[in-house]
């Protein structure tokens, strides 16, 4: 593939690759690789560079940005911004869907429109950037693609959701935070499921079940209030 595969895409971002190869390498799925014989990697090496470079941006942003706000405080704006839904919203606004290349298993069962997988692309799609276009024009895309759906909670601070909730009522009783464990993931890679289990003070106080991380963790943390109201 080359740039001019990938037009309306690098034309949204108004960018050009200096390296096309990275480009493609954002989205191909495991999935596909494992049917046609390429001699390429997976997207995953991609997604777990541009899922740090994505925390280190927001994460300066939200520093830079907002100036009285605590550690706590901006790590659950962090997490509010760097979730599994806002980033697959970001995805469907760039329609990276369509350009993914999938096993015939994984197009059958979705996968364009999977939310985990989308928020997956959009990570590597950050990571293939960063490696051909360097920091700055990372940060770019993030402002322009990502952050604008936040305008609200940048200004405003993220509503209070049950891992929040939990957060503040553990720090004001016994001055330590929730961990969070994930104790089993099954299913395949468009439809998996999270098992995650909360602990207080080395005691576990609440169970979740989703189809991502985040969305377990919730669950987890609103059986914990209960238990502990």
């Amino acid at each position: 593939m080359t740039n001019n595969d990938f037009t309306n895409l690098l034309n949204l971002l108004n960018l050009e690759f200096k390296n096309p190869r990275l480009l493609e390498q954002a989205f191909l799925h495991r999935s596909y690789l494992n049917e046609v014989k390429l001699d390429m990697a997976s997207n995953e090496r991609l997604e777990f560079l541009g899922d740090s470079i994505l925390s280190l941006i927001i994460s300066y942003y939200l520093y830079s940005q907002r100036t009285s706000d605590s550690e706590g405080e901006l790590t659950n704006l962090r997490a509010h911004i760097v979730k599994t839904k806002s980033l697959a919203e970001a995805a469907k606004k760039l329609e990276l869907g369509k350009y993914l290349r999938l096993s015939k298993g994984e197009e059958i069962s979705g996968g364009r429109n999977n939310p985990q997988l989308l928020a997956n692309t959009y990570e590597a799609l950050l990571g293939s950037i960063f490696l051909d276009q360097g920091l700055e024009t990372t940060k770019g895309v993030i402002n322009k693609t990502l952050l604008p759906f936040f305008e609200k909670e940048l200004e405003m601070g993220p509503p209070k959701d049950a891992k929040s909730n939990l957060q503040e009522v553990i720090q004001q009783k016994l001055k330590e935070s929730p961990h969070y464990k994930i104790l089993k993931t099954q299913g395949p890679d468009h439809a998996k499921q999270f098992t995650v289990a909360v602990y207080i003070g080395g005691k576990e106080m609440g169970k979740g079940f989703g189809s991502s991380k985040q969305m377990a963790e919730e669950q987890a943390a609103k059986q914990a209030l209960q238990n502990i109201s």
